[in-house]
């Protein structure tokens, strides 16, 4: 066996078992794709896929095990090619951020700045994506880091660096009622509520506040984006419930927000990466400026 069978099984597997376009990706005909397979198959002495006829339909557990080593040479190869990079004090490639529009907008301007103006030569991807989709971008290697406050905790293949704690705000019209009201969640459970969809910027916290209490609130509106929430309620359908970050109060002037933080537990936004990952230099500066900005912004000390 040798590491073109590795990186052939990776790649079909990138490709969902397409045999076709695992050979264009890895630049052979699709013949000497089969003939690799058969090798590798033969020295091992039984099948690493699944197959109907000359398909392949997935891996054997024979198979997921190989693909679990095959993952470690690969992630190897490419913090070998990071440690040379640093080595060398390369300031070119790519930076690969996974994170929420929440983070994106709120959080990151500042530290993108700032990366920027130290690594010009190194151009960002940020992808936008649900929390439980920027773990999937680390494990796939399409992402060096991932920035969120849900899911993260629960993959231990994952480092974990907290970022900064922050509260839910209430926000509605001036002319609402409760915008002199006393609030409770009991009060706010029978309005027509707004907020985050399942999975996305503290809605578990949210969720479980209203549980605790026996209480269900009546959300009419989820959506991952603090500004479409916003909008909605701006149109009178109801009471939104977002991020203290993204609450601007002069862009909001005509909104009215209110604190939850007695009502709802705190929320913790973190940064991940693979526990096997080597950081290259540019990435822990780009980190070490998240977690500088992340401090200015919430006035909290010792989190990081």
């Amino acid at each position: 066996m040798n590491l073109n069978q590795f990186e052939l099984l990776r790649v079909l597997q990138e490709t969902d078992f397409n045999l076709s376009k695992a050979a264009e990706k890895m630049h052979v005909v699709q013949s000497a794709v089969s003939r690799q397979l058969q090798l590798l198959e033969s020295e091992l002495g039984t099948p690493v896929f699944e197959r109907h006829g000359k398909r392949l339909l997935g891996l054997t557990p024979l198979g997921e095990r190989v693909m679990q080593q095959v993952e470690q040479i690969h992630q190897a190869k490419k913090n070998i090619i990071s440690m040379a990079d640093d080595f060398r004090d390369n300031r070119n490639g790519t930076l690969h951020i996974a994170t929420t529009h929440t983070q994106a907008k709120y959080l990151l301007p500042v530290p993108v700045q700032q990366f920027r103006q130290q690594y010009p030569d190194i151009k960002i991807y940020m992808v936008q994506s649900s929390p439980g989709n920027l773990i999937d971008l680390l494990h796939q290697h399409q992402a060096d880091i991932a920035i969120c406050t849900e899911k993260l905790a629960e993959d231990d293949r994952l480092i974990l660096r907290p970022c900064y704690q922050w509260h839910h705000l209430a926000i509605v019209p001036k002319q609402h009622p409760l915008a002199t009201a006393e609030l409770s969640l009991k009060r706010l459970a029978v309005e027509p509520i707004l907020t985050y969809s399942p999975g996305y910027t503290g809605r578990t916290a949210i969720e479980k506040a209203f549980n605790d209490q026996d209480l269900h609130p009546d959300i009419i509106l989820a959506a991952a984006d603090s500004d479409v929430i916003k909008t909605y309620v701006r149109l009178g359908l109801g009471v939104g419930i977002i991020a203290e970050t993204a609450y601007e109060p002069e862009k909001d002037s005509d909104l009215v927000a209110l604190d939850l933080s007695r009502l709802i537990p705190a929320s913790v936004t973190k940064i991940a990466y693979l526990k096997q990952l080597y950081l290259p230099s540019y990435c822990r500066y780009f980190i070490d400026a998240l977690l500088k900005e992340a401090q200015i912004k919430s006035g909290l000390a010792g989190l990081t």
